[in-house]
């Protein structure tokens, strides 16, 4: 899950695999399952030509060790607007060249972009309460797509279109009405054989199995991502195995009008200092805020709870118009009202020396209110097991702005 393309935009759909992904974790965690937290970068591909050419022109290593994200993305914009010059382009396709050929100075330097964005990928994840136990990416399966091709043609998988394009056929009737494509006409692998999430691969799977024998695989992309996973997972049957039936896509809608003030969301770290931001300007004007210690840090803890209900409170699957202003209303279903009520109570907790109460009479309790409260409180196995079944964090979130 997130699975971010180095040099490239952080959109709004990182955004929401990342928190998704995170949720089904810490949820399967509670569980009591060991969970491995994959992060798949896009680190490869003809983009990183292009990338490597504009930091040889446009490029500063302090920059990149500062601010690694921000300064790839504006090299990275810069060469895009010279790659129409055709010396650009074929200066581009040899600097690629010498990467699939593992040239050690290409190398080098592709090197020092990957590992210089994952430091800085980890210092902003850190901030959302978010980490990985693996960054892996499409670089790690560029030999290995070759081997699973190797393998579909060694089954009698692998069909070749008059055009020399590369398929498997995915018909009942293997009357090709339904197939997917897996290599281009020049015998070069397609996104299906080189990419994992959010474009899974087979080489990734396959591997994935080997390394940690999982009992259930889950991906979590935007939701334009079904048919392709429906064609790996089917692909993965037909080669024979069994564990294909065992990879899960937890999909995702889309989200419309997330941005900030100065315009459209480039980055994740954008849209962390924009809640943080509103969130302190809210705290600023309303009469109830209490003088805090550190305000930034419960500006941006309560922003992204905020941030994070809204969109867990529907359906996964479901499209919907983001709002900042619904977003951090202090009243009403939120994430902010969650977080003050959580702290009234913790306030009271604190009030009573937090003693642990081991003899409770509830039968006491006879006031309509606490029998409620009692009642539901009663609900949370049900509600966890309901959310463990379909991956739905909306059953969690509704249960608690009940409570």
């Amino acid at each position: 899950y997130s699975s971010p393309n180095i040099a490239k935009k952080f959109h709004i759909g990182h955004l929401r695999s990342t928190i998704v992904g995170n949720f089904i974790a810490n949820l399967k965690v509670a569980l009591g399952h060991e969970v491995i937290r994959i992060n798949y970068l896009g680190d490869w591909g003809m983009q990183f030509g292009l990338l490597g050419v504009g930091f040889q022109r446009f490029g500063n290593k302090d920059k990149l060790k500062s601010s690694p994200l921000q300064h790839l993305f504006e090299v990275y914009v810069q060469i895009n607007k010279a790659a129409e010059d055709e010396n650009t382009k074929n200066l581009a396709k040899d600097f690629f060249r010498k990467l699939e050929e593992h040239d050690e100075q290409t190398l080098s330097l592709w090197k020092q972009f990957r590992d210089f964005s994952i430091e800085e990928y980890i210092r902003i994840y850190k901030r959302l309460g978010v980490h990985f136990d693996e960054y892996s990416g499409e670089s790690f399966y560029q030999e290995k797509s070759q081997e699973v091709l190797k393998l579909l043609e060694d089954k009698g998988l692998l069909q070749k279109t008059t055009k020399g394009t590369g398929i498997v056929d995915l018909s009942e009737k293997k009357d090709l009405s339904l197939f997917s494509t897996v290599m281009r006409s020049d015998g070069t692998s397609l996104y299906i054989t080189r990419q994992v999430s959010p474009f899974v691969d087979l080489a990734a799977a396959i591997d994935r199995m080997n390394k940690h024998s999982w009992d259930t695989m889950i991906y979590v992309t935007d939701k334009s991502q079904s048919n392709h996973f429906q064609h790996l997972f089917q692909i993965l049957k037909l080669m024979g195995y069994d564990w294909a039936e065992r990879c899960q896509h937890v999909s995702f809608g889309l989200v419309q009008g997330m941005k900030t003030r100065r315009g459209e969301v480039i980055f994740l770290e954008d849209v962390l200092n924009e809640v943080r931001s509103r969130m302190l300007q809210n705290m600023a004007s309303a009469k109830t805020t209490k003088e805090i210690e550190d305000p930034m840090d419960t500006a941006e803890k309560v922003g992204l709870a905020a941030l994070i209900i809204q969109d867990f409170r529907g359906l996964l699957s479901s499209d919907y118009q983001f709002s900042w202003d619904r977003a951090l209303q202090s009243r009403g279903d939120t994430g902010v009202f969650l977080q003050y009520t959580h702290a009234r109570l913790h306030s009271l907790e604190q009030m009573h020396g937090n003693e642990q109460l081991t003899d409770v009479n509830v039968a006491c309790l006879q006031e309509p209110d606490a029998i409620s409260v009692l009642q539901h409180l009663l609900r949370y196995d049900e509600v966890l097991y309901r959310s463990s079944q379909d991956l739905q964090p909306k059953h969690i979130v509704s249960y608690l702005l009940t409570l």
